[in-house]
């Protein structure tokens, strides 16, 4: 059995976030051996996660990563505020969305994710997590997670709740990176007109058209009233319909049209919403 010296219970309690004795005594039980006992730590966590699996997780963090070939928005759900905006979770949250966007196969759900290779350690995101909850006594769950193929832009805002995620054909990075942001900000459902739910419309026009009878609107004017009232709609739901949110005197078809670019998908997030 290798000597347990101070200095190697030291390193593994860096590594892993563990107590000093409880280092010891895993680096007694594996022989020495700190990935060992590295691994006997994370198994005892994991049955104590076990037990907890059943608490709250209304807080946590949006991961986002992008380049030229793809990209990804992971959403990281943990049971408090502190811990959420924590260097643990952030790192976690860029790791798996890192992951994701990197992985060869096809992922979508948290337990295939968890099996890939950190971007940044040398374990799995599952082992990562398993640390995690050592350290940190949370609870930590996937939640939502997106991947586009092509060129992408993600956004994070700095309180890490908001987040969206661009796929975009031309143009530039740094206009794609104002499109996310201001998606973030302005909350829109769709990328045209077209690609909203017809019946989604078709009700709204309805409504507007019931809404103007009542008023007492001669019909024939009732139709130029509602094309001018369904520009409201549009705008509050279509992104190409909106102002955009740095110039609003533009929208942002214009600066698309502008920088010869096009928003072919996009998502939007708000944590735990959705």
């Amino acid at each position: 059995m290798a000597e347990i010296t101070a200095a190697l219970v030291m390193k593994l309690r860096e590594e892993t976030g563990q107590p000093m004795m409880d280092c010891k005594a895993a680096l007694v039980e594996a022989g020495g051996d700190k990935d060992a006992a590295a691994k006997i730590l994370r198994e005892k966590g994991k049955k104590l996660e076990g037990v907890r699996l059943g608490r709250d997780t209304e807080f946590g963090r949006i991961g986002a990563y992008s380049d030229d070939k793809a990209g990804a928005i992971v959403e990281i759900l943990c049971e408090s505020a502190p811990v959420a905006n924590g260097p643990d979770v952030r790192q976690f949250a860029e790791d798996c969305a890192k992951a994701l966007a990197m992985a060869k196969s096809d992922i979508t759900d948290g337990e295939t994710l968890l099996k890939e290779k950190s971007p940044s350690k040398p374990q799995t995101l599952g082992e990562q997590k398993d640390d995690m909850f050592n350290r940190l006594r949370e609870v930590f769950k996937i939640g939502r997670l997106v991947k586009y193929a092509g060129t992408t832009v993600g956004y994070v805002h700095a309180t890490g709740d908001l987040g969206s995620l661009v796929a975009f054909e031309g143009g530039d990075v740094a206009t794609a990176k104002d499109i996310a942001m201001h998606i973030v900000a302005s909350s829109p459902l769709a990328v045209n007109k077209e690609d909203l739910p017809a019946a989604e419309v078709e009700k709204e026009r309805t409504f507007l058209t019931e809404q103007a009878r009542k008023e007492g609107k001669p019909e024939n004017i009732i139709q130029k009233m509602i094309e001018g009232r369904m520009k409201n709609f549009y705008s509050a739901r279509v992104l190409t319909e909106q102002p955009f949110v740095k110039d609003q005197e533009q929208t942002i078809a214009a600066l698309l049209k502008s920088k010869g670019m096009k928003v072919t998908n996009f998502v939007n997030w708000k944590l735990g919403k959705g």
